[in-house]
């Protein structure tokens, strides 16, 4: 129940500044001599920069480095992300060697971990644990009764056919409100249910015999036809479902209801029963359903669905939801389809690691709190707010140059620049744990309980006024994200290291990574999707008629430009769901490197390792993408990641650059080179 977040890949309004500290801080960046900051051992001087920039830069770390056993992918982001979940381990161990105030956060965190930890006490209780959620499912004696089971399983995080969900209203940014919208299948994409490709006909193959498994393992002894059954009614879901690319476009998913109308989409369900359990039904008289003709098309399935294969479907989902907490053949057999089969890892992560990224997904600011006390410090934050007030202002001068955005466009992108919010680091505020009940010696209560409590955060937000301090990732998550309905762009502790920011190093190579982070982030409130929002966050039309079109034009040549983009042979990108990340990469570079040379105020850059400043900015850039993924996982990311895989973010990026072709001598007939007139130019 988060709202959309238009992330990075991975990945507070500004004073005005004057343009005498802007050329002061840039005087004073330059006055000790810093590291260059590029990874210099990893550049493969056999690969041209000309031909694949991305190998040039990162060769010969792509060919010595092997993905761990225990991956799926491998790379920059992962580095940063082992190292924070190493740092939270050794915050975790502390508070357990330790007597902390009962109900404090800390002793919180100790508990959690214990219990996930107690592997003796896990295998002696088996499926016991999920008993009194198998026999309500076993309890139910109609479809009526459906509805409530399923508001309940709702309440506890465990999938359905839909969810409910609780957003700021896209149309009215101040006012949070309830929506509907269509739940993921077992399997990563639609595709892996309806397309005949050999891959996925396979994987279907080995996903019936997971589910089998699984029912068995939990005493089903009919689990093999049920297994069948379940495969049919997830199949016959996936036909209603919109694709991913359909979810894309907000304006069609912002579709108010009364509640009480419900019943002329999906007439055979006891909408009232769903939204009583769920708990929304005495705070909502109205509500946002995000797929209507999905919710249209389910009312046949609803009916023509046995009710025991209803029961099994249910079942599987329950057992599938909370194997992680169960004893060890549950998590095997899990980890067999779900790490094996669909991400070809060869080995499960050991169970430490396993625990504290469930404590950080249950007390993620508890934890986060303790990891900036130790681990952020307030020079990051001062020069990382150089950077940013360097990216606003290169945006500014953007906006006004830009040949196809008429003035009175330009008026209005202005005003949604000057009104963005800017959050790094950490919240001004933690998030309130006493409500949570943590024990020691129990693992699947306290998941469970930690669901409804999160479930119950949620559904306090309604009728209450937007928090528009809220956090939507803790401070040690490696990664960035843009609130369209807040206008916002935050940017947690972690992602400010190494290679993205690197605080001993030349500017070139931060406004290269990080700087590229940010302008991305700031791409993406003037995307195809941020640019439906204003400055106050309302999705509302800001646009004259013909810069719209021409808007269109550009964002279709860049669909056309990475839609050629083929990077595992049968699987090209998809330009049309990749979109918005790209228009948010190709203009965040883009505009990182016109701040970059504001930060030079006037001066030349400085030449360190025989690189210069331009040349060391791109280099910034490509060695952020630095990574190699397993080839079942390329797949499930190119069908299901609104992102291009990380080769093609790099490069495909890079030749929409025309000072990229000064910085290294782009010429005519190398592989990098793109004619002036293909380039895509946006922001």
């Amino acid at each position: 129940m988060k709202p959309i977040l238009l992330k990075s890949a991975l990945v507070l309004a500004l004073a005005t500044v004057t343009a005498h500290v802007w050329a002061t801080q840039a005087t004073q960046s330059s006055l000790t001599q810093k590291t260059s900051g590029i990874d210099q051992q990893y550049i493969d001087q056999s690969v041209r920069a000309s031909h694949d920039f991305y190998d040039y830069v990162n060769g010969t770390w792509l060919k010595n480095t092997e993905i761990p056993a225990d991956k799926a992918r491998w790379g920059t982001f992962n580095e940063l992300h082992e190292l924070s979940i190493n740092q939270l381990h050794a915050i975790v161990d502390e508070l357990g060697t330790k007597t902390w105030p009962a109900g404090s956060v800390e002793q919180k965190v100790a508990h959690l971990y214990a219990s996930f930890m107690d592997e003796k006490a896990i295998e002696a209780q088996g499926i016991r644990p999920l008993k009194p959620e198998l026999a309500r499912v076993d309890a139910i004696r109609n479809k009526a009764e459906l509805a409530g089971l399923m508001g309940h399983f709702s309440r506890i995080g465990v999938r359905g056919p839909f969810d409910i969900s609780i957003d700021q209203d896209m149309k009215c940014s101040d006012v949070m409100i309830a929506g509907l919208l269509q739940r993921k299948l077992g399997l990563p994409d639609r595709d892996y249910y309806l397309k005949d490709d050999k891959k996925f006909v396979e994987t279907r193959s080995k996903y019936v015999q997971h589910i089998q498994r699984m029912l068995q393992l939990a005493g089903d002894t009919q689990a093999a036809w049920h297994a069948q059954d379940i495969l049919q009614l997830e199949t016959a879901l996936a036909r209603i479902q919109w694709s991913n690319v359909q979810n894309r476009d907000l304006s069609k998913r912002y579709n108010i209801y009364k509640t009480g109308e419900l019943k002329k989409l999906t007439g055979s369900f006891d909408w009232n029963t769903y939204l009583t359990t769920v708990g929304v039904n005495d705070k909502i008289q109205t509500i946002q359903v995000h797929q209507l003709s999905y919710f249209k098309a389910l009312d046949p399935v609803l009916q023509k669905t046995p009710l025991p294969v209803w029961k099994a479907y249910f079942k599987w989902n329950l057992i599938s939801s909370f194997a992680p907490y169960l004893d060890k053949a549950l998590v095997d057999e899990s980890f067999a389809f779900y790490g094996k089969t669909l991400r070809d890892v060869g080995e499960q992560e050991v169970r430490w690691k396993r625990g504290i990224q469930m404590v950080n997904g249950v007390l993620g600011d508890g934890l986060g709190k303790l990891y900036v006390e130790k681990h952020f410090s307030a020079d990051k934050k001062q020069r990382m707010d150089v950077l940013v007030q360097n990216l606003i202002r290169a945006y500014d001068q953007s906006i006004s140059e830009l040949d196809w955005m008429s003035p009175a466009t330009k008026v209005q992108a202005k005003k949604k620049l000057d009104s963005l919010s800017i959050k790094v680091g950490y919240p001004k505020k933690w998030r309130d744990y006493s409500a949570l009940q943590i024990k020691a010696d129990d693992l699947v209560g306290n998941v469970l309980r930690a669901r409804q409590f999160e479930h119950q955060q949620e559904l306090d937000k309604l009728g209450k006024p937007v928090d528009r301090d809220e956090w939507f990732m803790s401070p040690q998550t490696v990664n960035a994200y843009y609130n369209p309905s807040s206008n916002e762009i935050v940017f947690p502790a972690a992602i400010l290291q190494p290679p993205f920011f690197n605080i001993e190093a030349d500017d070139a190579v931060n406004y290269g990574g990080i700087g590229s982070v940010i302008g991305h982030e700031i791409s993406h409130g003037f995307d195809d999707q941020g640019s439906q929002f204003d400055e106050l966050g309302n999705m509302r039309n800001w646009w004259t008629a013909q810069d719209h079109q021409k808007f269109k034009a550009k964002t279709q040549a860049l669909v056309a430009q990475y839609n050629a983009y083929e990077p595992i042979a049968g699987y090209h990108v998809n330009g049309e769901l990749t979109l918005g990340e790209n228009i948010a990469d190709n203009s965040g570079l883009s505009i990182a490197y016109k701040a970059y040379q504001i930060s030079l105020g006037g001066k030349p850059a400085p030449v360190i390792d025989g690189q210069t400043g331009e040349q060391r900015f791109y280099m910034g850039w490509a060695q952020v993408w630095r990574a190699k993924t397993r080839q079942a996982q390329a797949i499930v990311y190119l069908k299901t990641d609104p992102h291009a895989p990380d080769r093609v973010r790099a490069n495909g990026a890079l030749v929409n650059q025309t000072p990229f072709y000064d910085a290294f001598q782009i010429k005519e007939g190398d592989r990098m080179y793109l004619p002036p007139e293909k380039r895509v130019s946006i922001w």
